[in-house]
């Protein structure tokens, strides 16, 4: 636990959202179990075994010391989740309080999130760099293309939509399965005083994508498209089966020169999964990079940790 110990006693008043700590890359033996996420004013802690609560104990009078440091007089918030396979999660309000609603700064936007109910906690922290390729995309892209269209699959509350249209693009299509994760992407919006709309802005579709796909069309062509499904989820996505289906429609859906934004977050799968499979079902489609990610998330093998690659149309 030193290391995990040693990140809090250096950190920095954090002010946007971010992970501080990152056990699961391995690259700190012992502490393979532990994240820590700054979720302002909140910080979380996870661990993917259980722990006891002398260990608990530890990490608080860490925490705490390091925030006198920090917010001298401003109160200590942070939560406990525990994370053990096969097994539903625990989270515990360890000390002070999480606002309602609880809105974080990324890269100068504002994103509801929710810290104290499920997994994901509204904002995937690890894909800040792909959030921030995409709005270069956009700026890049825009000057030729004013009337740029983006195509955002699986999603979620649509953090990505916001930094397409903060970038300047004219529509932004999101679409997923749960109309609460695109009830809460809508309040993204609003939370930036972005435009939603059919015809411009960003619209919403809660529909499952498989049965979507002339509504999608209809759409189109796009000059980005993101896909950021679920490694696996039972009933609706399991990418071993299901990302062969999304590949293969890419080059119809894609405007000349379009960009395809294809991402995976399982440590199961690696580059090559997406590569031979791009190879052979949308072979048309150019290799162009892979984003990195940020660098508190590195990992032993490049090829556990999220991968996002960038492919791209002629023209």
């Amino acid at each position: 636990m030193h290391a995990l110990l040693n990140a809090i006693a250096t950190m920095a008043l954090p002010t946007d959202a971010q992970r501080i700590f990152h056990g699961r890359g391995g690259l700190y033996p012992g502490c393979e179990q532990w994240s820590l996420d700054a979720y302002p004013p909140v910080l979380v802690l996870t661990s993917f075994e259980p722990c006891s609560d002398e260990v608990l104990a530890t990490i608080h009078s860490a925490l705490a010391a390091r925030w006198q440091d920090l917010a001298p007089g401003q109160a200590l918030n942070w939560v406990y989740q525990c994370r053990t396979e096969g097994q539903l999660s625990e989270t515990r309000l360890m000390a002070g309080e999480v606002p309602e609603p609880h809105v974080v700064l990324e890269a100068g936007a504002r994103y509801q999130v929710h810290v104290l109910k499920g997994q994901n906690h509204g904002l995937f922290l690890d894909m800040a760099e792909g959030r921030r390729w995409v709005r270069e995309f956009v700026q890049e892209r825009r000057a030729l293309k004013p009337e740029l269209k983006v195509l955002n699959l699986f999603a979620y509350t649509c953090a990505f939509s916001v930094a397409a249209l903060q970038a300047g693009a004219h529509k932004v299509v999101n679409m997923d399965m749960s109309a609460g994760a695109l009830g809460i992407g809508r309040q993204n919006h609003r939370l930036n005083e972005l435009p939603t709309g059919t015809d411009a802005g960003a619209s919403f579709l809660a529909h499952d994508i498989f049965n979507s796909w002339g509504k999608i069309t209809r759409g189109g062509p796009y000059e980005l498209i993101i896909l950021d499904p679920p490694s696996y989820q039972k009933g609706s996505f399991v990418a071993t089966k299901d990302y062969a289906r999304l590949m293969r429609r890419l080059p119809d859906l894609l405007a000349s020169g379009g960009h395809a934004m294809l991402c995976l977050n399982t440590p199961k799968l690696d580059t090559a999964f997406l590569k031979d499979q791009m190879q052979e079902l949308a072979p048309e489609l150019q290799f162009v990079e892979r984003v990195a990610n940020p660098a508190v998330f590195a990992d032993v093998s490049a090829e556990r940790s999220l991968k996002v690659l960038i492919y791209k149309t002629p023209g």
